[in-house]
């Protein structure tokens, strides 16, 4: 995903450039920004090839993970694990659901509560002691919002350093070892490894795993709830508020690609380096596409209508592997949650938390069990 840049509220500066300036703007020199669905779409799938090929999901610090084919076997791998994971752990949920606290403290409670529940597809069902510590603890102190705010640039830098090098060693021991199909998530990874692939890269591709699942996961699961806890309207099918959140808050809000050649975007011309930003959060508020597109209504969702001007996980060959799962998931404990309880939400301010995903503001949610019939 494209860099932040100092505005104290970024969301509340693009919508504005968006009104005045139209679906195609320039935000600052070299960033033009892209809320018009249709061309979204063009940018991302790049079939005229105007874009140097990109997936966000396996940037890494030097760059991009190589090579392609790689990319596409921990795509269809981890794809095909989680699923088979979901399908046979689906009945874990429930669990999982009783054991939230009345009173937890979100999307923090939704983070450890998805990761909990695939930490066995992550890191194996017995994973040695210092992994699950060390995974453990990236959750806590990376993956939560705002988490890594709270360390220093140094003590970040040398904590990145020791995780880089246990993870890597773990890669590097599995993939000497590998037997058959892959277990987990390190597994994925490590086999899609060629001799020339450096550790510390495959530990950041693992990483980014680690985010889409306890991160992306999470917040989704925070914003669904937060957002059916503030509503104040009725009961909603739980698909309908997954998909509604999504299209109000995308954790995924904007994604970035480098022109490689000139070319025009409506009335903007995008020179060769310039960053062109597609963001799906504008996307999912364009007026042409969506009535009342600033309102929480999960009914629009019943007729399948503003398909055209939905892009939560990216478009084209490089949108998200575990799109599906993602969603699954979510809205089973949507489901779970909101059948047994009446939610409430307390939140300090109803700002969310921007940075590289866009997390629910900090908020308490109160749940009181519904009453049932008896004999039920």
């Amino acid at each position: 995903m494209t860099a932040l840049g100092p505005d104290a509220d970024p969301l509340a500066t693009i919508g504005k450039l968006r009104r005045d300036r139209g679906a195609v703007f320039i935000r600052r020199r070299g960033e033009i920004y892209v809320s018009d669905p249709v061309l979204a779409k063009a940018i991302l799938a790049n079939d005229k090839g105007h874009f140097l090929e990109h997936s966000d999901f396996f940037r890494i610090r030097t760059g991009t993970f190589a090579p392609r084919s790689a990319q596409v076997e921990i795509g269809r791998a981890a794809r095909v694990l989680l699923r088979r994971y979901t399908r046979d752990h689906a009945d874990e949920l429930p669990a999982l659901v009783a054991g939230l606290a009345s009173g937890s403290v979100w999307p923090d409670a939704g983070n450890r509560l998805v990761y909990e529940h695939f930490r066995p597809a992550l890191i194996g069902a017995t994973p040695s002691a210092a992994l699950r510590e060390t995974v453990d603890q990236v959750v806590e102190r990376a993956v939560l919002a705002g988490a890594r705010d709270r360390y220093s640039r140094l003590a970040r830098h040398r904590y990145r350093v020791r995780v880089a090098r246990i993870l890597g060693a773990e890669l590097v021991a599995r993939r000497a070892r590998r037997l058959g199909e892959p277990a987990d998530l390190l597994d994925v990874v490590a086999y899609a490894a060629t001799w020339r692939t450096r550790a510390a890269d495959l530990a950041e591709v693992f990483l980014s795993c680690l985010f889409a699942v306890a991160g992306s996961v999470g917040f989704l699961l925070g914003w669904s709830l937060y957002l059916v806890g503030t509503a104040g309207t009725g009961p909603a099918h739980p698909a309908w508020v997954v998909r509604e959140a999504l299209r109000l808050w995308p954790v995924a809000w904007q994604f970035g690609r480098i022109a490689s050649r000139e070319h025009r975007l409506a009335a903007v011309t995008a020179k060769p380096a310039d960053e062109v930003v597609v963001c799906s959060y504008l996307v999912h508020r364009e007026p042409a596409y969506w009535s009342e597109p600033d309102e929480f209504r999960p009914d629009r969702w019943a007729s399948g209508a503003g398909q055209e001007a939905f892009i939560p996980f990216g478009w084209g060959p490089h949108a998200c592997a575990g799109a599906g799962v993602a969603t699954q998931v979510t809205e089973t404990l949507v489901g779970l949650i909101t059948s047994a309880y009446r939610l409430g939400v307390a939140a300090p301010s109803p700002r969310p938390q921007v940075s590289a995903a866009l997390a629910p503001p900090r908020f308490h949610l109160r749940l009181d069990p519904v009453a049932r019939p008896e004999g039920r």
